[in-house]
């Protein structure tokens, strides 16, 4: 009995900028070993905002389960990048529900509101600040990635909060990752104005776009990460590319980029905001 050869999909080609429909993961796992000189991305936060999309990240049941999805993801980005390459990932945290099993309606956010809201992690307690960050960068560290630099995104527009009983967030963190060692960053592209090293607190105002999602990557968060890590011409990859921050910024860099969207409103919203022609816009089957 002969047994039938499962074919592997074909090898995507980085020649040119481009933006794929697709998950992260399919569309990873058929880019070119090696390719990538820097990685930039937000992923959806855990139990936050519901996309409508049943594949999405961020809906898993259980917080251990966001943060597995999230360093399989994250292997493939490890694969795809250069031996010197950098990844830049911005996370922020979140409270436990207290095991309340739905999230209001919100006029300014709708995607807030939660049909269905993870239980509390087990261990934790209602009202405990989860740690998801932390979580994940040290599970990526036991996946072999080196643990550069936690960045503090100090937001001074940082929205209020109607709590009493702790201080108000301000800040998210963007963690600098690496394959090994040795690795290409350039201090002098992003020295401080008096012309120091730079530090690891970096204030940026939360900036939205018109037509936006609301959870938009401010542009002058990213920049820094593109200068440091990447030269013109190299591809920047952004795995969960949104309205397309990290490809707008990479182009008016002089960067190619290569961006994933599994939203295909968002693809619409990212190809119109950069100007991407059609061909640079391409579908993929999950």
């Amino acid at each position: 009995m002969r047994t039938a050869k499962i074919q592997k999909p074909p090898a995507l080609p980085l020649l040119d900028s481009v933006l794929y429909e697709g998950d992260a993961l399919t569309v990873l796992q058929r880019l070119p070993s090696d390719s990538v000189q820097c990685a930039v991305t937000s992923p959806p936060y855990w139990g936050l905002r519901d996309y409508n999309n049943p594949d999405q990240i961020g809906l898993e049941e259980t917080l251990p389960q966001f943060i597995n999805r999230l360093r399989t993801v994250f292997s493939e980005v490890k694969r795809v990048l250069r031996p010197d390459g950098v990844f830049w990932v911005n996370i922020g945290d979140g409270y436990t529900s207290g095991n309340r099993g739905w999230r209001a309606p919100d006029k300014k956010n709708p995607a807030r509101a939660m049909d269905v809201r993870p239980s509390t992690p087990e261990g934790l307690k209602a009202k405990d600040l989860m740690g998801i960050p932390w979580r994940l960068a040290f599970a990526l560290q036991d996946d072999g990635w080196y643990l550069r630099a936690d960045v503090i995104w100090n937001k001074p527009n940082a929205m209020p909060e109607s709590v009493k009983d702790r201080p108000t967030r301000s800040h998210e963190y963007v963690f600098m990752l690496t394959k090994g060692e040795r690795y290409y960053y350039d201090k002098k592209a992003v020295l401080e104005a008096n012309g120091r090293n730079r530090r690891s607190v970096w204030d940026v105002h939360t900036q939205g776009f018109a037509g936006a999602h609301f959870a938009t990557f401010p542009p002058k968060l990213i920049e820094p990460c593109i200068k440091s890590s990447s030269r013109p011409g190299d591809f920047v990859l952004d795995p969960f590319f949104g309205s397309g921050t990290v490809g707008l910024v990479a182009q008016n860099l002089g960067r190619s980029f290569v961006g994933v969207e599994l939203n295909p409103a968002y693809v619409a919203l990212a190809a119109t905001r950069i100007g991407l022609a059609a061909p640079s816009v391409v579908r993929l089957a999950a």
